[in-house]
């Protein structure tokens, strides 16, 4: 079968709304004539923060995510092999076709999630999420050979919060990663970073969890952080590269799950990209695997959403050399 260039350019639309650390957007989509290849893109990893490439994974695997359940409602299921090439290292996935078949209400469920989906970082209003979602997100996560485990109750959330605070005072010791930082905070005429707009209010010393400093955007008055949000920190059994190339595809679908059950959600990932933070909170929840991503979810406002890059620019012709897409 062949892949039509239609479909390529529909999946890649979609693809290209995936999340990724400070909207750096690492990811580049080539079509053949039987297969999609998805390439992480170098020149968009962060050195400082993501030294290396568990970013770039996580993101990949996210658009990998949306791009095959694209694919799929348009009538074309697709197959993933990750990391199909030793020798190409930035090659992260190949989709081929695989088998016609409907999609399910709950695939069209979630692909009409994803132009809707954005990191909210805003504070979120009181309401408890209901036990019925719980269930939702922890079955999605599952679904995908991840897992998520929500934290609740006032002393499990706050020993979360303690080891996300002490690694975002450890990364923000380093000038280096400050700098970064504030390279991706962008104004709104940018197409990819964070603009200020969709920045979180300035952290406050009685947070409950660390904020990223895009922008410096004040506080309403009365508009503080919820006392206790529910957290998840989602995980996989191992931490190779396809382990996190697997979890930003089952973080993907969470995240839609969680979108299209009208929550609103940000991700918190100062305590993975410290490795000590990272066994730490592994430890707190007494869980085997590797935490990858850890979330915060409940009932938000509306929020800005961030740019995204033009599906061409993101899209590389075939017959290029493998080893340097085009850029």
């Amino acid at each position: 079968m062949v892949i039509s260039r239609d479909l390529f350019e529909r999946a890649v639309a979609a693809a290209v709304r995936a999340p990724s650390l400070h909207n750096t957007q690492p990811w580049r989509f080539r079509l053949e004539p039987d297969r999609i290849e998805v390439w992480g893109d170098p020149d968009r990893r962060l050195p400082v923060t993501d030294p290396a490439g568990w970013g770039v994974r996580i993101a990949v695997g996210a658009a990998t995510y949306n791009l095959r359940l694209a694919a799929t409602v348009g009538g074309a299921p697709l197959d993933v092999a990750w990391l199909p090439s030793p020798d190409r290292s930035d090659l992260l996935a190949v989709l081929t076709p695989a088998p016609a078949r409907p999609a399910t209400p709950v695939e069209h469920r979630l692909f009409r999630a994803i132009p809707l989906r954005s990191s909210n970082r805003r504070p979120f209003r009181p309401e408890s999420v209901p036990l019925a979602a719980r269930a939702e997100l922890t079955a999605a996560a599952k679904a995908e050979a991840a897992w998520l485990e929500l934290v609740t109750g006032t002393v499990p959330v706050a020993a979360v919060a303690e080891i996300a605070n002490a690694a975002n005072r450890v990364l923000n010791r380093d000038p280096a990663y400050v700098a970064e930082l504030r390279s991706w905070t962008r104004g709104a005429e940018s197409a990819d970073g964070v603009p200020a707009s969709a920045g979180g209010p300035t952290t406050e010393p009685h947070d409950l969890f660390p904020q990223r400093s895009f922008g410096d955007r004040p506080r309403a008055p009365g508009k503080d952080y919820e006392a206790e949000p529910l957290v998840a920190v989602l995980g996989t059994a191992g931490n190779l590269a396809t382990d996190q190339l697997r979890a930003g595809y089952a973080l993907q679908r969470v995240l839609l799950t969680i979108t299209d059950l009208g929550l609103a959600s940000s991700m918190l990932s100062q305590p993975i990209e410290v490795p000590a933070a990272r066994e730490q909170l592994r430890v707190a929840l007494g869980r085997y695997g590797t935490p990858q991503m850890v979330l915060r979810i409940g009932y938000g406002d509306p929020s800005p959403a961030t740019p995204r890059r033009a599906v061409a620019v993101v899209m590389d012709e075939p017959g290029i050399d493998a080893g340097h897409p085009a850029r």
